[in-house]
Parts: structure tokens; C-alpha cells; sequence
């Protein structure tokens, strides 16, 4: 029995004349779309898998197949006969092309054997000398397919290939079984005596031999050291590192990947030639003085060294320099060459030193990459990359990333082992300066992608949708370093069949206990205009986690991301006082913070939609009350001569009375304000602030509590509390007292309330994360004058609200991711991501009564 080994993520090429058993082979050892066969490409072009006129187009599909399986990571086999070194070469180049390995299985039968077969199969006529020729073919090819493949495997007769196996082997750098926890520590350069510190610091305890060196390290919590490479050169005691660090792998305590230093010192040690340059001569002196034993197996642990790792389920990448994400799990110089080098301009700066180009500013993958090799003063988060050389060997630190806890932990360099060429505080090259990778590309919204959500996995955004947000974001938002989120719509309660009323506390109790929700809040809706505060507590907080160096220290926003106030002092204002409440309510430090982001309602209606109502809701009462109170005169004149209109008259009579009623609805939320006198801001929910997103973690009954503290610590009254109630919906008690509630509010001029869940919530179901329930007189503003009329109300109980929850659930799980990755640390570009989703799902064809 042959055991053939073939890579789980590459190509096998089969070889063989027809006839040999390459299908039989293939369907017998690999999946059905695994195989991509000239035979059935061949069919598919032409409708007959015989028709060899269609050869050309049947082999354009075939390649076209295996390029995009290979740029997808998956196993091909290419089952053609393949017995001529051009028809190879093409399926090789696309190999090398998606930088995967490929293989050869040779199915090498009696020319008799193929033969008989062939005259077995009704379908085809093949001609006599047809699998001669191939077999010649395939004798002169058999002497180039070992230069060709990096393994070639030769099956010779009917009976070595039917006891043939397949066994799947995984690449070197495929080490997705291993989840950490990891400690990866950067570019040591020979800083033997930081290394123990750092290795120390994180836990590790240091393992010496006879002669009292470093000779191993081991975590008692079982964490693994991940090392990025350069563990050599220009430090003090490059033996010394190398002795600790193979220590380690050896003992299965640590991993670690190839550096450049690494590879230029291997060929130095085998005796090439290079350049004793940037700290080679000192290593090689270095290991001269060490036993010939210790310099053996050193050349060997460097020599074996891979590129790079993909570890955690394919979540974390490590490669000294860095890895663009289509070559992640990769092999091939190409990908080589990037991993120890990185990717370069052409050019050099001032110091003589190449320019790298900026990878990790265009980086879109999900996997993180933690790298090194260009020493940078401070590690920091780009894109989802981070580079861990804080120059310890040029008197910076050594830097090592706890992971998944995304913490560093550095020590300082006891000295300037070695003199950079570049200073350590300069710029590494274009775009270093500035964050360039906060850019959000339209490419990262538009198509089948979408946005990934925590909440509802994947959500769609349609292009049309998304043009239209791009012009209002690039034209008419407020800054985007403050642009973090955009809170959702809100879907109202279900429609109620009670007399009189369309939307009643009833029904939206009823769909949370419904969906096995046992408690509730409901929330006083002010009627305002939707306002979303980031307050920073100073300047130095605003430039330092937001990178605004314009003095300002926040913003306030509407839902489509416009600033309130066109007068930017007028939203200084604003932010001060809400900042004083903070710190006079000992948020700050309470919550260990220096930012917050609240979700609050800016009030009156009139302060932000004055233009609004005087053009559609004043326009429309106005007319109301001019005309029908002369239309119901004329009716009563005519009425009293006896034309008998009275019914008419009546009608026009309720009419008046409802556009009067019309007129005070809205007239309740408009009030004269004067700079900051009449304004209101109601706070209801703390979304946000360092490291933390509350909005996920606390209930609302917290957020209600943090808003009445808010609101208790602003003396000037700008600030006001949100009231609430909260039911028991297993309770028909707490039910009334909730809809009684409910009536005293609307009656006194109210909105209504809003009605959220409270945990714990059902894991087997989506819950809208809160309806409104608005009331009897604010919805005439909303549905008119006479919505109240039974018919015009039997009407309007037809309204479908199936689009509207679903745009609420979608922008909420948009929301929330936003502000995950806010908190998480991650780029701008990605939370914007998600806030212009939101956006985008604005323009859906949604009624905008509901």
C-alpha cells in the first residue's frame, strides 16, 4: 500500500494517458468538487465532453476554476491528462501564482490496459495511435516532472494504484489548533538581559543551565511565547538569546518565525558570502567564542525557521515583517520574501535606508498581524496590525502583545547597545505621521460583504443606499474623527384594535411576552430631535484618543451625523456643561474613562426643526383654521334656509376641532430659545467610553440611573431626566400601572414612552431592542388632522411594519457593532464601517410615519 501525501490547501495535478483511471482515481480519493476535469469543462462549452474542437475553451474554463479554488485556499485536483510539460506549465504558473504547493500523482498503466478501457466506453472513439503518443509524451515528461513539482508521486500499474491512500498534510505554518493564550515579543537583537526581564514581567520563569545561563522559560499558566524574529544582531549577546529561545521552542513553551537577521546570518554561518553589515560582525564573533556543538544546532534552528504562523482558528498571524492577507497560510518565496522583508518602494530616505511601503495602512483581513522588523518609537494599532519593534537594541524597549487581551507590557533597553541609523524617534516612512489607515474606502461598504455584526451576522447594504450616505457623510457631517456612531431607527408598538387609539401600551406589552421577556422599562419619549454627544474631558483626550488637535473637545450631532449648531461655540457650550455634570457626578473616574459617548434628546422639536414645521405642520393648521371655520358658517347659513347640510356642517365642524387640536400638538414642543436659555438635553443612555461599551454590558435601568445623576449635577438646567417605569409583564397589576402611566403622559402634552427589555433575554430569538408607543395627539401630527376619524382610522390599521422592524434591527446591531470596535481599539475606518451602514439603511423604502 502507497501512503500519498498531498498539501490540504493546494494543487494536485494527475498525470496520466486516457484510459489510465485518472476519474476512477479522483472520485475514489476526493471530493466531488474537489475534481476539476477537462472532460466536464469540455461538456460544459460545448454540451458534449467528446468534442475536442472545444478543447481550447473547455482548458480556458478549467484554468479560470482553478484560480479562483486556489484564491479561495482550496484543495484542486486536476484530473486531464496533463502528459505534456506545456499543458503543466499553465496549471503551474496559476499555483505559483496563488503561492500554494503543488503536486504530481502519476497513473502509469500498460499501454494495453488504457486501451482496452477505452474500447470498453461506448461514448468514445478514440483513435489507435492516440494513446501511444501520449505514452511517448509521458516518457519524456517523466524526466522533468521532479524539477517541475515539489513531489511527485508515481503510481506504476493497476494494482500499486487501487491500493493507493490519500493522507492530508498541513502546511508548516498552519497552526490554527494552537489558541493561546500567546505573549509575542519583538525584534530582540541580542538584548539577552531585557529578554529575561520581559519573559520575567509576563510570568515566565526562567530556566538556567549548569552554567547558570538562560536556557528555557515556562509560563505556570500555560501561556506559549510567540517570538517575530531578529533574535540576532547588533545586541549585546545574540548566543545568549538564541540559547534561551530555542530552549523554549524545544520545550513546546514558545514558537518563533524566521527574521531577516536570521536568514542572513545562516548564510554566513554555511560560509557564503555577505556583508558583515548591521550587526553581523558581532554575531558572528559573538558565536565564535561559543562550543562548535552550541553553533550547530543554533545554524540548524535558524535554518528551520518558517516564514510565519497563522495560529487561533486562523484569527492571528505572525511574520517578522508583516503579511498582506492573501498570503496568509501561503508558501512560496514570494511569500518568503514579504514575510522577512516587507514590502519596498524602490526608494530610500535620507539615511540611505529603504523605504517600505505602508501594507498595514491598506490591510481589510480579519486575522490580526503582529509583526516587527522596522523599529518604531510606540507600538501601535493600524488596521488590525501592530508592530512590536520598539527598538530595544537602539535604547528604546523590548515589547511584547499579550494576546487575546490585546495589552502590551515592555521593559525598558539598559543602554544604546547600537547606534540606529535612522533615529528612533524619526518617522518609518510615507504616512507615518498620520493615520492614514482611519480612511474608510466605499469598497469597504459596497457589494455581497456587507458589514459583519455581532448581533445579526452579516448586513447587506445596497449601492444605491450607500451613494447617497456618501454624499451626505462627505459633505454635510461634522468632523469624522468624531463620527463613532449613529443611533437607530425605532420600530413602533403593533397596531392597536381599541377604539380610538393606533398604538396603545397593550400591544407593545404583549409582543415582549410574547417572545418569553419577563420585565420591562418604559421610557418618557421626549419629543425632540435625536442627539448624540462625545464629550471629551479635555483637550489633551481629545487629541490623544481621537487625534483632534483643533482644541476642540467633542461634538454634538443629529442622526445623520450633522452638527447641531452651525455656530461652533454654541456647541462648546453644550459639551461644557454636560462635561461639568460629568465630573460633578464623579463619572470620570467612576467609570475610568477620559471620553464618553451619550445618546440623548436635544429639545424643543422647534430648536432644530423650526424650518420643518413652519412649512409643512404650521403651513397645513394655519390653512386648516382659516378656511373651515368659514366653510362652516356658509353651512349654516344655508343649513337655515332649509337645504338641509347639517350633517355636512357637522362634519366640517369636527374638522375644525381636529385642526385646532393638530395646531396645539405641535405647538407643545416649540418654545423661543435664546442661546442655551430654553434649551434641554435628556440623556437616556451612556453608549460608550474607554474600553468599554455600556450600551452592550448594562441594563437600562443603569443608563436611566447615570442620566438622572446627570441631570442632578447641572445646576444650569440644560440637562433633564428621563422618567420611567418598569413592569412586571407577568404581572396584570404592573401592566396597568404601566398603561396608566402611560395615559397621564399623553394627556399632559407627552409623546409617549418608549418600551425596552430587560434582561435576561431569550437566546432562541431576535427581540426588537425597544418599541415606541406614542400617543393619541402626538400621532395626529404625524398622520394629520382627521387620522382620528373611525374610517380614516380603520384605514391606517392596514400600515405593515415589517420593514420597519427589520431596518430597526439592523441599524441597531449596526450601532452596537460600531461601538465594539470603538472600544476595541480598532481603526476608525472599520468603525465607520458600521456608522455608514446606518447611514446608508436611512435611504430604504421604509414609510416614515411608522
Amino acid at each position: 500500500m502507497t501512503e500519498i501525501r498531498v498539501p490540504d490547501m493546494g494543487l494536485v495535478v494527475l498525470v496520466g494517458v486516457s484510459g489510465s483511471g485518472k476519474s476512477y482515481f479522483a472520485r475514489k480519493h476526493f471530493k466531488p468538487t474537489q475534481v476539476v476535469s477537462s472532460d466536464y469543462c469540455r461538456g460544459v462549452v460545448s454540451d458534449d465532453e467528446n468534442d475536442q474542437s472545444a478543447t481550447g475553451d473547455a482548458f480556458d474554463l478549467l484554468h479560470y476554476i482553478v484560480a479562483k479554488r486556489l484564491r479561495r485556499g482550496l484543495l484542486t485536483v486536476v484530473d486531464a491528462t496533463n502528459v505534456q510539460s506545456k499543458a503543466r506549465q499553465s496549471l503551474l504558473q496559476i499555483a505559483k501564482d496563488h503561492d500554494v504547493r503543488a503536486v504530481a500523482i502519476v497513473l502509469d498503466v500498460p499501454e494495453g490496459v488504457a486501451a482496452e478501457r477505452n474500447a470498453a466506453r461506448p461514448d468514445r472513439d478514440m483513435p489507435a495511435h492516440v494513446i501511444p503518443r501520449q505514452r511517448r509524451e509521458l516518457r519524456r515528461g517523466m524526466r522533468t516532472l521532479e524539477r517541475e513539482f515539489r513531489r511527485v508521486h508515481v503510481l506504476r500499474g493497476v494494482a500499486e494504484i487501487d491500493a493507493a491512500t490519500i493522507a492530508y498534510e498541513k502546511a508548516w505554518n498552519d497552526r490554527r489548533e494552537l489558541t493561546g493564550p500567546f505573549d509575542i515579543v519583538g525584534d530582540v537583537h541580542g538584548c539577552r538581559a531585557e529578554l529575561e526581564d520581559l519573559l520575567t514581567g509576563l510570568g515566565y520563569e526562567i530556566e538556567r543551565d549548569a552554567a547558570g545561563r538562560a536556557a528555557g522559560a515556562s509560563h505556570l499558566g500555560g501561556r506559549t511565547a510567540v517570538f517575530v524574529g531578529d533574535l540576532v544582531d547588533r545586541g549585546p549577546d545574540s548566543p545568549g538569546v538564541l540559547r534561551l529561545v530555542m530552549g523554549m521552542v524545544a520545550a513546546g513553551a514558545a514558537l518563533c518565525v524566521s527574521g531577516n537577521h536570521e536568514a542572513k546570518l545562516v548564510r554566513a554561518l554555511r560560509g557564503r558570502r555577505v556583508r558583515l553589515t548591521h550587526g553581523l560582525a558581532e554575531s558572528m564573533e559573538q558565536l565564535s567564542a561559543e562550543a562548535e556543538e552550541f553553533r550547530d544546532g543554533a545554524l540548524r534552528f535558524m535554518d528551520g525557521l518558517i516564514s510565519h504562523y497563522v495560529l487561533d482558528g486562523g484569527r492571528l498571524v505572525v511574520a517578522h515583517a508583516g503579511l498582506k492577507e492573501e498570503y496568509h497560510g501561503r508558501a512560496s518565496g514570494r511569500v518568503r520574501s514579504f514575510a522577512l522583508y516587507g514590502d519596498t518602494t524602490g526608494e530610500t530616505d535620507e539615511y540611505g535606508l529603504p523605504v517600505r511601503y505602508p501594507w498595514a495602512r491598506d490591510y481589510r483581513g480579519k486575522a490580526m498581524v503582529v509583526y516587527g522588523h522596522t523599529p518604531v518609537p510606540e507600538a501601535e494599532w493600524v488596521n488590525n496590525t501592530i508592530c512590536l519593534d520598539t527598538g530595544a537594541v537602539f535604547g528604546g524597549k523590548l515589547t511584547a502583545l499579550r494576546y487575546p487581551e490585546r495589552e502590551l507590557v515592555s521593559v525598558p533597553a539598559q543602554k544604546v547597545w547600537y547606534e540606529p541609523a535612522r533615529p528612533l524617534t524619526a518617522p518609518a516612512g510615507p504616512g507615518a505621521a498620520h493615520r492614514e489607515d482611519d480612511i474608510l474606502n466605499i469598497e469597504d461598504v459596497l457589494g455581497n460583504q456587507g458589514v459583519e455584526t455581532r448581533l445579526m451576522g452579516r448586513v447587506a447594504v445596497r449601492e444605491e443606499n450607500a451613494l447617497a450616505a456618501l454624499e451626505v457623510m462627505s459633505r454635510f457631517a461634522v468632523d469624522p474623527r468624531w463620527l463613532v456612531y449613529l443611533p437607530p431607527t425605532m420600530a413602533p408598538a403593533a397596531t392597536s384594535s381599541l377604539p380610538g387609539y393606533l398604538e396603545h401600551p397593550a400591544e407593545a406589552l404583549a409582543a415582549y411576552r410574547d417572545k418569553g421577556v419577563a420585565r420591562v422599562v418604559c421610557e418618557e419619549k421626549h419629543m425632540g430631535s435625536r442627539a448624540v454627544a462625545v464629550v471629551c474631558r479635555d483637550a489633551s483626550v481629545a487629541a490623544g484618543r481621537f487625534g483632534v488637535q483643533d482644541g476642540t473637545t467633542g461634538a454634538l450631532y443629529t442622526r445623520t451625523g450633522r452638527s447641531f449648531f452651525r455656530d461652533p461655540s454654541r456647541t462648546a457650550e453644550v459639551l461644557d456643561r454636560l462635561r461639568a455634570a460629568i465630573g460633578a457626578a464623579g463619572l470620570w473616574d467612576e467609570l475610568d474613562t477620559g471620553w464618553l459617548v451619550v445618546d440623548a434628546e436635544l429639545m424643543p422639536w422647534s430648536a432644530k426643526a423650526m424650518d420643518l414645521i413652519r412649512t409643512q405642520y404650521a403651513a397645513t393648521g394655519a390653512a386648516a383654521r382659516a378656511a373651515l371655520p368659514m366653510a362652516s358658517g356658509v353651512l349654516a347659513r344655508a343649513d337655515g334656509r332649509g337645504l338641509g347640510l347639517g350633517d355636512l356642517r357637522e362634519r366640517i365642524d369636527r374638522r375644525a376641532a381636529n385642526a385646532a387640536r393638530f395646531r396645539d400638538a405641535y405647538a407643545r414642543y416649540c418654545w423661543t430659545v435664546d442661546g442655551l436659555i430654553g434649551l434641554r438635553l435628556a440623556p437616556f443612555q451612556i453608549l460608550a467610553g474607554e474600553g468599554r461599551s455600556w450600551a452592550a454590558e448594562r441594563d437600562h435601568e443603569w443608563h436611566l440611573a447615570m442620566a438622572e445623576r446627570l441631570a442632578g449635577n447641572d445646576p444650569s438646567g440644560l440637562l433633564r431626566p428621563t422618567a420611567s417605569v418598569t413592569a412586571d409583564l407577568a404581572s396584570a397589576e404592573s401592566e396597568a400601572a404601566v398603561t396608566a402611566w402611560w395615559e397621564k403622559l399623553t394627556a399632559a402634552g407627552g409623546e409617549g414612552m418608549v418600551v425596552k427589555p430587560l434582561a435576561p433575554l431569550p437566546e432562541d430569538r431576535r427581540v426588537q431592542p425597544g418599541v415606541k408607543c406614542r400617543g393619541p395627539e402626538y400621532l395626529r401630527i404625524i398622520y394629520g388632522p382627521d387620522y382620528a376619524e373611525p374610517a380614516n382610522l380603520d384605514r391606517l390599521r392596514g400600515r405593515s411594519l415589517g420593514r420597519k422592524r427589520s431596518l430597526a434591527m439592523r441599524e441597531h446591531a449596526l450601532g452596537a457593532e460600531a461601538l465594539d470596535r470603538l472600544t476595541g481599539g480598532e481603526p476608525l475606518w472599520r468603525v465607520h464601517q458600521a456608522v455608514f451602514a446606518v447611514l446608508a439603511l436611512e435611504s430604504e423604502p421604509v414609510d416614515p410615519r411608522l
